[in-house]
């Protein structure tokens, strides 16, 4: 078996001390910052050692039998608040509301997969009727940020040729904008109610929950003519397991516990940018 060690800054003493503990037949050199271990004998001891040493040296690590090329994978699936971008827009918006608080707690909740996620996004969205919809802009311009190392991984991802998705339990508002920002093929996410510029408090349409997220992949797949295991999904929350499920690499950023335990990869401490050198 093998293992991906990777990290952020000057980490090259870390993992070369992490990766001593592998006793690998073989190392690779994926970067400054990435060191794939070969050939590894794991049992359930070596490999418990291995995760608290790298916990410890804020090293995420990716295990792996064989390994995988770029040119595996034909689509790049994602989530967008707390994946793609470092904020969950609905509790910002809520924040013009003086209702951060109320509405982050549920959100939260939700992406633990204590709630189902319909009904609760009914429950937040409710919250913000009467809302001027120019507070979606001032969240678009003063408080969304990209996650570290998206805009990294998507030029290379595009660049060779992978399409990409961007699919969302939040809202048209923010990923048709940031599919013109960053040249995205697909977005799809809820669409908010506005009449007379404020928020009615209702989305129009159904609900993106997890099962229309798995769907809308299995959906551009099908119109690229090709299947889900030729995709890498991305999420954060337990929204994003069914899409996850279908998928030939499905990454963890981030994530909540129950989405980093069903994920082939963890992304804790490096950026979106860390799926490149598990793909040589």
């Amino acid at each position: 078996m093998n293992l991906v060690l990777q990290g952020l800054g000057d980490c090259k003493a870390r993992l070369e001390r992490i990766s001593a503990l592998t006793a690998p037949t073989s190392l690779t050199w994926l970067s400054d910052q990435a060191l794939r271990c070969e050939g590894i004998t794991f049992s359930p001891a070596l490999r418990q050692t291995i995760e608290v040493a790298a916990q410890a040296a804020q090293l995420d690590t990716t295990y792996s039998i064989g390994f995988h090329k770029m040119s595996e994978f034909k689509l790049v699936a994602m989530d967008m608040d707390s994946t793609l971008i470092t904020i969950e827009c609905i509790d910002e918006i809520a924040d013009m509301q003086g209702l951060k608080k109320e509405v982050s707690e549920i959100t939260e909740a939700a992406m633990r997969g204590e709630l189902d996620f319909a009904a609760s996004l009914t429950r937040r969205v409710a919250l913000l009727e009467g809302l001027d919809a120019s507070a979606l802009e001032r969240v678009y311009e003063e408080r969304l940020q990209l996650s570290p190392g998206a805009e990294t991984m998507l030029k290379a991802v595009q660049k060779a040729g992978l399409k990409t998705l961007l699919v969302s339990g939040g809202f048209t508002y923010f990923t048709e904008r940031l599919k013109a920002r960053l040249g995205l093929d697909y977005t799809h996410a809820n669409q908010l109610e506005i009449v007379d510029g404020k928020l009615t408090g209702k989305v129009i349409g159904g609900i993106v929950d997890a099962e229309e997220k798995k769907r809308t992949v299995e959906r551009v797949c099908k119109e690229l003519g090709i299947s889900p295991s030729q995709a890498i999904v991305m999420g954060d929350g337990a929204n994003d397991l069914k899409m996850m499920g279908i998928s030939g690499m499905s990454v963890a950023f981030r994530a909540k516990p129950v989405v980093r335990e069903q994920a082939n990869v963890a992304l804790n401490f490096v950026g979106l940018d860390g799926i490149l050198p598990l793909l040589t």
